[in-house]
C-alpha cells in the first residue's frame, strides 16, 4: 500500500443468512483471492456475517457484541490474510441491535466502525435500532476513508459531509435491489462527481427469502467516470484509487473550494 495508490476489492456475493461459521470461512477465501491480486482493502456487502434480509429475532441471536468474538475472527482472517476488511454485520450494544460497518486493518486491528443511520424500510426498521453518530472518517496507508451503509449514500448532505472532512473515498457495503438500479447507474456517478471522491459500493447477488439483490457494485472515480461495474453475478471486483486521478479532478472540478458554507442553514 502507497500513499499514491490504494487498491479496492469489491466482494459481490450471495448473501447467506444464519451461518455465521460458514460465512466466515468464505470471507477468508475472498479475502485470501483479494489479497493475491495485490489489493490493500476488501469490502463485503452490508450485514454480511449475518445476512441481511434476517427476522428481528435473528438479528439479536447473531449480533455481535462490541468487542465480541466475531469481530476478533474477522480481525485474525485479515492478519492471516494480510489486507484490511471492511464488514457489515448485526451489533449489540446493550440492549439495541444496529447495522453496523467495521473496519480492520491488515494487522487486524479494529480502526473504526458505523451504525446506520437511516434506515431502509421494514427489513432494517423491524430488526435494527438507527445509530445516532455521524459517519466517521478514517486513514488507511494515507487514504481519507469516509463511511456508509447502503441508503445512507442516497443523502446527498451525508456524503458531501464526509467529503467536507477530508475523505477522499466513500466505501459502501450495501444490499440493494434492481428495482432500485438508478442508484449505481446515475445517483452514484453525482455523488462521486459533486464531492470529487471515489465511491466503493459493494453489492449482494441473487436471492434471499423474498428478496432479490441487483448486484452492479461499482467503483466511481471522483471525476463521475464509472472505473469497473460487475454483472448479476458473483464477482470479485478491483479498482484502484490514484492520487494524481484525485488532484487532477479536484483540480478541474472546485466544488468543494467554491461552496458558499456562510448560505447553508
Amino acid at each position: 500500500m502507497t500513499t499514491d495508490r490504494l487498491r479496492i476489492a469489491l466482494w459481490q456475493c450471495h448473501s447467506v443468512a444464519d451461518d455465521v461459521e460458514g460465512n466466515l470461512d468464505r470471507l477468508e477465501q475472498a479475502a485470501t483471492e483479494a489479497a493475491a491480486l495485490d489489493a490493500d482493502l476488501l469490502i463485503t456487502p452490508e450485514m454480511y456475517l449475518t445476512g441481511y434480509n434476517i427476522a428481528p429475532s435473528t438479528a439479536r441471536r447473531l449480533a455481535d457484541p462490541v468487542d465480541g468474538r466475531l469481530g476478533n475472527a474477522v480481525g485474525d482472517v485479515a492478519r492471516r490474510t494480510r489486507i484490511a476488511i471492511l464488514y457489515g454485520c448485526a451489533e449489540l450494544d446493550d440492549s439495541a441491535v444496529y447495522n453496523t460497518v467495521r473496519l480492520v486493518d491488515a494487522n487486524g486491528i479494529s480502526l473504526a466502525s458505523h451504525r446506520k443511520t437511516h434506515l431502509f424500510g421494514d427489513v432494517d426498521r423491524d430488526a435494527v435500532t438507527a445509530g445516532i453518530a455521524p459517519p466517521p472518517v478514517i486513514d488507511i496507508g494515507g487514504w481519507s476513508l469516509g463511511l456508509l451503509i447502503c441508503y445512507e449514500v442516497e443523502f446527498p448532505e451525508l456524503v458531501r459531509d464526509l467529503a467536507v472532512r477530508g475523505a477522499e473515498v466513500i466505501c459502501v457495503p450495501t444490499a440493494n435491489m434492481p428495482e432500485f438500479d438508478a442508484v449505481q447507474t446515475v445517483l452514484l456517478p453525482a455523488r462521486a462527481l459533486e464531492n470529487t471522491v471515489y465511491v466503493a459500493y459493494a453489492n449482494y447477488c441473487g436471492v434471499e427469502g423474498d428478496l432479490a439483490y441487483g448486484g452492479l457494485s461499482e467503483g466511481i472515480g471522483p471525476d463521475g467516470r464509472v472505473l469497473a461495474r460487475a454483472e448479476r453475478e458473483p464477482e470479485l471486483l478491483v479498482v484502484d484509487v490514484e492520487r494524481k486521478v484525485l488532484d487532477d479532478a479536484r483540480e478541474r472540478f472546485t466544488y468543494l473550494d467554491d461552496r458558499r458554507s456562510d448560505l447553508l442553514s
